[in-house]
């Protein structure tokens, strides 16, 4: 918790940051767990169900992602009040992406006389993790929360994420395809690179034949955009690790990375990706 004047000030966010745990002590951050629903049940996102385990159902079924539960942010939010909080920043992943957003808002407003400031981030995954660490590290700083969040909406317009994919077959059946489903010729091998756009929707950045390919012509295009710039970078992936760790290399030899780190994404997020996803955010360092 934040000390800003008089208020003692939490940072919320929910699972699809991926942050990881480490980093989510580090400054305090509570996270509210999407779920995960399956033939065998429901799974709140990172607490009763993990990336692998994730990807070993996705072989016999695909299951279904949902807001967290509301009698879990209710609870959240009871708990950080009778900690001494008056007030609380709550960055969600993209109201264009996910109701979480939305159904927080509603729930702040019968909080009073804790203040809940509620930030729709326009984005998901690392993105969101990188708009939540800057936060953080402002509201350490003792910055006001009407500042944080003007900070956070300004580097959001600095921000790009894209990622490339195996196949889109998970993104086309959760129904996130988004502004993507033109693009695709599957018999050419033709592989989109997805980015979420400033209104927090799926759209094609670039295309290339093959994933080698994709992943070049991504790369290129961050190069493009941010050369010449600080910046802070994260690198996501889906069970492919090794792949993310050259992926890293590249952009830490074309651009002036401040800082950076790789994820694995949450097993909410992976529903929709599958195996294999590799992408990238980075964002402005000033």
């Amino acid at each position: 918790m934040f000390h800003i004047g008089e208020d003692r000030v939490a940072l919320v966010t929910d699972t699809s940051c991926d942050l990881s745990e480490e980093q989510l002590r580090q400054y305090d951050i509570r996270t509210v767990s999407l779920r995960v629903a399956t033939s065998q049940g429901e799974f709140r996102d990172r607490l009763e169900i993990g990336q692998e385990e994730l990807y070993e159902l996705l072989k016999k079924e695909l299951p279904k992602t949902s807001l967290p539960l509301p009698e879990d942010v209710a609870a959240l939010y009871r708990g950080l009040r009778e900690e001494g909080c008056t007030r609380i920043l709550h960055l969600t992943l993209s109201a264009s992406l996910s109701g979480t957003y939305n159904m927080v808002r509603l729930m702040a407003e019968d909080c009073a006389p804790m203040r809940i400031d509620v930030v729709d981030t326009k984005t998901l995954s690392c993105g969101l993790g990188l708009l939540v660490l800057e936060a953080a590290e402002a509201l350490e700083a003792g910055s006001p929360v009407e500042d944080v969040i003007a900070r956070v909406e300004r580097l959001r317009k600095t921000q790009l994420g894209a990622f490339v994919i195996r196949t889109l077959e998970f993104l086309r059946k959760g129904g996130r395809i988004g502004l993507v489903e033109g693009v695709v010729g599957s018999l050419l091998q033709i592989k989109p690179v997805i980015y979420v756009n400033s209104d927090g929707v799926y759209n094609t950045l670039v295309k290339a034949r093959g994933v080698s390919n994709a992943l070049n012509a991504m790369t290129e295009e961050f190069v493009r955009r941010f050369e010449g710039r600080k910046v802070r970078i994260a690198i996501v992936h889906g069970a492919a690790y090794d792949e993310a760790v050259k992926l890293r290399e590249r952009f830490l030899e074309k651009l002036d990375v401040v800082s950076s780190f790789i994820s694995p994404v949450s097993p909410a997020l992976a529903i929709h990706t599958g195996p294999g996803l590799l992408g990238a955010i980075v964002q402005y360092a000033d």
